[in-house]
């Protein structure tokens, strides 16, 4: 039995998805821009797709944007809101446990003479609204948080920072990343006073490479890719239309029934949780108690988790030591900045669970990783 706990990486795609993704590739293959009818029936069903994604959010179909996936989106909005105001305001405020993408781009917007501000979080993983209205200047034009952190499962205050930018006389556009919150967390971009927000295919049973952007209407970017002027020039490019179509299908499926789909997740995160704690001594649990639905970082007492992590993958259980984006770089700067010892952050493993998993695969799983604990601390003893 292969037990695959690691969907905050990815996740495998519906049947349906991978059906949809064929249809695109041998029949509807036509280029969306063709005045022929291979290329209307494709721009028409593409069409329907983003009316169904903006459905799902509770906005407008022209506020959606196709692109490659989080990080290009991330790049996109954040790049673009700051060249497009470069002139007169040049003050961005973020995170310190934000997703590479945005910490990158933060990174290089810093040499080019803009002013960034990484909010500090607290032992759970969140920013205090205090400290956001703190570190709001004349000259800010971009607050940027992920909605939900992608190794410990955090969720930000999103709504409290919306409502309050909204009471502001100066303008300032709100960006969310929710790559690890789209169909896991219920919400919509308007009740938050969303401008922007991030959103990738293959965290939610589709495609790898397709994303979208919510852009609200009227909010203003400088477009990064420039052509062909798809994607009404804000990102140019002929349309990823097997990614699209995969897409598609993966937001109706995820969107049906979404209320019992969250509920089922949390209960196998509070099933494998308890059990953990029931069988396993030296034991810490990094994800805070009101965290999303899918994510479980734990930290094992003389353990490495990459050790352990193998140890699982022999048994054909696959989780993982952090953000699969980044994992093959030592120490994670979420668990630093959550403040963990150096021994917790070596022992930390995050278990990420779909609407895939079974409770029998939660049982295993622990079985399995008692036993692989009890083998690796007897080795350690023997030392």
């Amino acid at each position: 039995m292969e037990i695959y706990l690691d969907n905050s990486a990815t996740t495998k795609p519906y049947e349906e998805v991978v059906e949809e993704m064929v249809k695109a590739l041998t029949t509807e293959y036509g280029n969306p821009s063709s005045l022929h009818k291979k290329g209307i029936e494709v721009d028409r069903k593409i069409k329907g797709i983003r009316q169904d994604i903006a459905r799902s959010l509770g906005v407008k179909d022209k506020e959606i944007f196709f692109t490659s996936g989080g990080t290009e989106s991330n790049n996109t909005i954040i790049r673009g809101v700051a060249y497009n105001f470069r002139k007169t305001k040049n003050h961005i405020i973020s995170t310190n446990i934000e997703h590479p993408s945005v910490l990158a781009t933060l990174t290089d917007l810093e040499k080019e003479g803009f002013e960034i501000t990484l909010l500090e979080v607290d032992e759970s993983g969140k920013i205090n609204i205090e400290d956001v209205k703190k570190a709001i200047k004349p000259s800010t034009i971009l607050i940027s948080t992920m909605h939900v952190n992608n190794e410990i499962g955090s969720i930000q205050p999103i709504e409290e920072i919306g409502k309050y930018i909204k009471t502001l006389e100066q303008k300032i556009y709100f960006h969310v990343d929710c790559v690890q919150s789209y169909t896991k967390i219920k919400f919509r971009p308007t009740r938050y006073n969303i401008d922007f927000m991030t959103v990738s295919g293959h965290k939610f049973h589709g495609p790898k490479g397709i994303g979208f952007m919510y852009i609200k209407e009227n909010s203003k970017l400088k477009p990064i890719i420039t052509g062909g002027g798809q994607e009404s020039s804000v990102r140019s490019g002929t349309e990823n239309v097997p990614g699209i179509y995969g897409l598609g299908k993966a937001v109706e499926i995820m969107n049906k029934d979404l209320d019992s789909k969250i509920q089922k997740i949390q209960n196998l995160k509070v099933l494998l949780k308890e059990e953990i704690l029931k069988n396993i001594d030296g034991v810490k649990v990094n994800s805070p108690e009101d965290g999303v639905c899918h994510i479980l970082n734990v930290s094992f007492e003389n353990i490495r988790g990459e050790v352990l992590l193998h140890f699982l993958e022999q048994k054909n259980i696959y989780v993982s030591t952090g953000s699969a984006c980044s994992s093959k770089k030592k120490g994670s700067h979420v668990l630093n900045a959550i403040k963990l010892k150096p021994d917790e952050i070596e022992g930390a493993v995050r278990f990420s669970l779909s609407d895939f998993n079974k409770e029998e695969e939660i049982l295993e799983t622990v079985k399995v990783l008692k036993d692989s604990i009890n083998d690796l601390r007897t080795i350690i003893k023997r030392r």
